[in-house]
């Protein structure tokens, strides 16, 4: 499958159309009113969406009588959290992970209680895995094996992507858990050791999950540390890259919401909770799962289980006191992150 790639150019504009209240509006033409989406997504689900949001035009059609066009933007959450709170006017945040919507909703942009819809406001769930070459030739097959001198590995930057939080947090996790061969278990400093032998191996920090991908499909590094859905989407389009579970990972949940200010401002809700409706669908969580996320759907998950299987030792954000303990005690300027990275470049 050939990857989606948006220009710098084509987000800039994307986004001084939003700023300027024309990316998403409400106009009517011959055939009725034309609805105008402004989907401000991180760069995971690109390829469900391309699927998705002709599903949702037509249902929006038969419905309705009317058209509803989307203008798309992806990048790494975090950065599209920033983006949307420094002036992106988007109608929807589709995004990595909790904390960057609460970012949204802290500066007063999301004026709802976004986690009271469906499924809590997840729309997709996920975990960590890794992509090892074809035939595995470095033997990865935990996390202990990704501190073994001469690994290289590729993982985005914390700073910029939502996929590099989960990614440290399910390292992290598994080693205060336990299950990390020769680290004790509830012992934060081998915790911290541990993670910093794992990114003084660390070739490249991308912005972003898709550039991370991306950058090892190039040939890059020996594993990524990714979400599954990016391994499968890549084995879906030819690559020949393996995939390693580790024996204890994070469960990523993927959180989408209505941003009101922007909503009120094009007059576009309506068509904007349909879409979010639509996208808890039986229907619409299928396409998310055949394109490697697993589905908050339990009839969903049941039917894809065998694509998806079960993880040995999984856990959640809550391992970490939820997003509001997480972000600052692991990812905010003097947080475990940050120290262990400073030690790590001296």
């Amino acid at each position: 499958m050939k990857r989606l790639h948006f220009s710098l150019l084509s987000l800039l504009i994307v986004a001084l159309l939003a700023a300027c209240g024309e990316a998403s509006s409400t106009t009517t033409s011959g055939n009725g009113a034309v609805t105008t989406i402004t989907l401000g997504a991180y760069t995971t689900p690109r390829e469900a969406y391309a699927k998705l949001i002709p599903l949702f035009q037509a249902k929006w059609k038969a419905d309705t009588g009317g058209e509803v066009k989307f203008e798309e933007s992806y990048q790494g959450s975090g950065a599209q959290s920033r983006a949307i709170v420094e002036g992106f006017e988007a109608d929807l945040a589709a995004l990595s992970l909790e904390a960057d919507i609460n970012r949204i909703s802290d500066a007063g942009l999301i004026t709802h209680d976004w986690k009271a819809g469906t499924h809590s406001g997840m729309v997709s769930t996920s975990v960590v895995v890794f992509a090892v070459r074809e035939g595995n030739p470095k033997g990865i097959q935990d996390w202990a094996d990704l501190a073994k001198p001469g690994v290289q590995i590729l993982t985005p930057d914390p700073r910029t992507s939502g996929g590099a939080q989960w990614n440290i947090l399910a390292l992290y996790g598994a080693a205060k858990r336990g299950h990390v061969t020769g680290v004790p278990a509830n012992d934060e400093a081998a915790a911290q050791a541990f993670l910093a032998s794992v990114l003084k191996n660390v070739v490249v920090f991308d912005k972003g999950a898709r550039e991370s991908i991306t950058n090892f499909e190039k040939g890059v590094g020996d594993v990524a540390i990714t979400y599954e859905n990016e391994v499968l989407v890549g084995q879906k389009g030819g690559q020949k890259y393996e995939m390693v579970i580790p024996s204890s990972t994070i469960l990523i949940e993927n959180p989408i919401a209505l941003i009101d200010k922007s909503v009120e401002k094009h007059g576009n809700r309506q068509a904007v909770e349909a879409f979010i409706n639509f996208l808890h669908s039986r229907e619409a969580q299928e396409v998310f799962a055949e394109f490697g996320l697993r589905s908050v759907d339990a009839d969903v998950a049941k039917a894809t289980a065998e694509r998806y299987p079960a993880i040995s030792d999984q856990f959640t954000i809550n391992e970490f006191g939820g997003w509001s303990k997480a972000t600052p005690e692991y990812f905010g300027d003097n947080g475990v992150y940050a120290k262990v990275l400073a030690q790590v470049q001296q």
